[in-house]
């Protein structure tokens, strides 16, 4: 077992239940919104706020969490399997005391568990959730009848979508397709809004679209401005909060990480991810 691997076990092993996750699944309705960089970003900006986070990406084959790190990451959850490795082997130190679990090529074998491999993962999983405040799920744009346990299965959904007609309207299929097997709580962001007017004028469109047709509040969490200064960020591999903590993009996430902080709590048991995914994907 690797070093880090021994310390993040030894830290789990002196929590004793101080910490119960709460999971996430982020989410778009189609590619190119932005998605994963508002993961990451977000993920952070929760860390900075002294959150204990780690952020898992589930995205099918286009996993760039570590890319936008500018990290060459050793393990991806496919290793967890083929190597026969415990899970704190492929979680990844980032940034500012975020963790990561880096995506990689062949990661849809992970949508086709059979039951000892699922069992393994639900039992790796569960230690985890005595470690971290917030597990991140990035996951692929869209929906598929795979991702589709992953996502009915986590406490909350984030929606990114951009002012783009396009975006806005697979956003809205796709939660639609969601609504229609299981209510869940989403909150929207919007990415990549000329200006903070635009931004308000989208979030307020798709609320009275989704609570006029679907019957189902979304929260507007925030608007993120279409920012130069992102560009910059990720062709220099860096989150944009840390690239230039002073621009408007990163002024905004902040912002949106405080009105999702400062939301009042739903009440909720224990988080019911863990039976919840087993249920989904033994049902499929």
């Amino acid at each position: 077992m690797s070093d880090q691997a021994a310390k993040l076990r030894q830290k789990i092993t002196g929590l004793h239940n101080q910490y119960h996750a709460k999971t996430i699944a982020i989410v778009s309705g189609k590619g190119g919104v932005g998605k994963s960089n508002i993961a990451l970003n977000f993920s952070l900006s929760l860390a900075n706020k002294g959150k204990k986070v780690l952020l898992f990406d589930l995205d099918i084959g286009m996993g760039n969490i570590d890319i936008l790190l500018g990290k060459s990451s050793r393990y991806s959850i496919i290793n967890m399997f083929e190597n026969n490795l415990s899970i704190y082997d492929i979680i990844e130190p980032g940034p500012n005391s975020l963790f990561y679990i880096a995506g990689g090529s062949g990661q849809d074998h992970i949508f086709y568990l059979d039951q000892d491999r699922l069992n393994y993962f639900l039992e790796q999983l569960e230690l985890l959730f005595r470690q971290y405040d917030y597990i991140i799920f990035d996951m692929g744009a869209g929906v598929t009848r795979e991702t589709i346990h992953y996502i009915l299965a986590v406490d909350e959904c984030i929606l990114v979508t951009t002012p783009e007609p396009t975006s806005m309207t697979d956003a809205y299929s796709m939660v639609k397709h969601i609504l229609s097997q299981q209510s869940i709580h989403f909150h929207l962001i919007i990415n990549r809004s000329k200006n903070e007017k635009q931004g308000i004028d989208i979030m307020n469109r798709m609320s009275s679209a989704i609570k006029r047709f679907l019957h189902h509040d979304i929260t507007p969490l925030g608007t993120i401005p279409d920012d130069e200064s992102v560009v910059e960020a990720v062709i220099n591999q860096q989150p944009f909060i840390l690239h230039n903590p002073k621009s408007k993009a990163s002024k905004a996430i902040e912002q949106v990480t405080k009105q999702f902080l400062g939301e009042a709590p739903r009440p909720k048991e224990n988080s019911g991810f863990l039976s919840k995914l087993k249920r989904l994907i033994t049902e499929r």
